[in-house]
């Protein structure tokens, strides 16, 4: 038989954690079986709007705009709660690529005697990570990367999360030139000496951002020449199931994470090698208190 909730669960940990979480706590609370599927978030969008999957864990915004305008402002089949965890992204490097390297700003990555210096590939340009297979935040990366100009000099590559701060952690014990897209909460800022590569305050009118799932030439009609916005995370649900679950829906309007915890969910999955299910039924065991707020606010 078909599981009575589906949650979609994207490629990084603080997402796995975080739908291991969900699922225990409807699982343990309301007795209902849950399964987990793995998307990334237009999947998992278009699934919540067929109604193939009920539950997103964390929706990044204004990362995923173009899907809320879809599903949320546009059909109205999908919905976030308003209880979200305020979040930064932007480029990142150790601080020591600022002292002893010089490279302190995203304009010094179109200098191509700088940007030779995160050369890995030995093509004489330099190699950026800019995000996890299907991560808007990748493609808003590109999109800078043509802006300022260093699409020139670097390469933007995408691939998952664990191999490229794997390959964060192996250049600052060899004292290595490393950049890449990086986010917090996170719990590499709390393992790693790192500083944010400065460029222009956030500016709306220098921010337009086009996705691939709504237009072939994204690419060319985007343009980004400022830093990201304070983004805002949440958790989505299909807005079925407030008839067909509403005890589902109604907790999914009250749960809340701060900041902190989503951090030490993901030094816990990688930095510790807990498995995101066992974690997830320790975290609800040691949260009674406030799970039962989720279900009673």
């Amino acid at each position: 038989m078909a599981a009575d909730i589906v949650i979609g669960v994207q490629n990084w940990p603080s997402a796995a954690a975080t739908s291991n979480i969900i699922k225990t706590v409807i699982e343990e609370n309301l007795g209902l079986e849950v399964e987990l599927q793995n998307g990334t978030n237009p999947v998992i969008f278009e699934a919540m709007d067929k109604g193939a999957i009920d539950i997103i864990a964390e929706v990044w915004m204004p990362n995923q705009q173009n899907l809320y305008d879809t599903y949320v402002d546009g059909k109205g089949t999908v919905e976030l709660n308003a209880n979200s965890v305020p979040a930064s992204q932007g480029l990142c490097a150790p601080s020591y690529v600022a002292t002893e390297m010089g490279v302190t700003s995203v304009q010094d990555l179109t200098d191509p005697d700088k940007a030779a210096l995160f050369d890995t590939d030995g093509d004489g340009k330099g190699n950026l990570w800019v995000g996890n297979p299907g991560d808007a935040s990748g493609n808003v990366e590109k999109i800078k990367a043509k802006s300022y100009g260093y699409d020139q000099t670097m390469t933007t590559d995408v691939y998952d999360e664990a191999v490229a701060y794997a390959n964060l952690d192996a250049a600052i014990k060899a004292n290595k030139a490393w950049v890449g897209f990086c986010y917090a909460p996170h719990y590499i800022f709390a393992v790693h000496d790192l500083i944010m590569l400065e460029e222009p305050a956030y500016d709306a009118a220098n921010w337009t951002v086009v996705q691939p799932t709504d237009d072939p030439d994204w690419l060319a009609k985007s343009s980004v020449s400022s830093a990201w916005p304070t983004a805002q995370v949440h958790v989505g649900f299909r807005k079925a199931l407030e008839t067909e679950n509403p005890e589902v829906a109604a907790m999914l309007r009250n749960i809340t994470f701060t900041a902190d915890e989503v951090s030490a969910m993901t030094q816990a999955v990688v930095i510790d090698k807990q498995d995101p299910e066992t974690y997830a039924k320790d975290w609800v065991a040691a949260h009674q208190d406030a799970i039962v707020g989720w279900f009673t606010n």
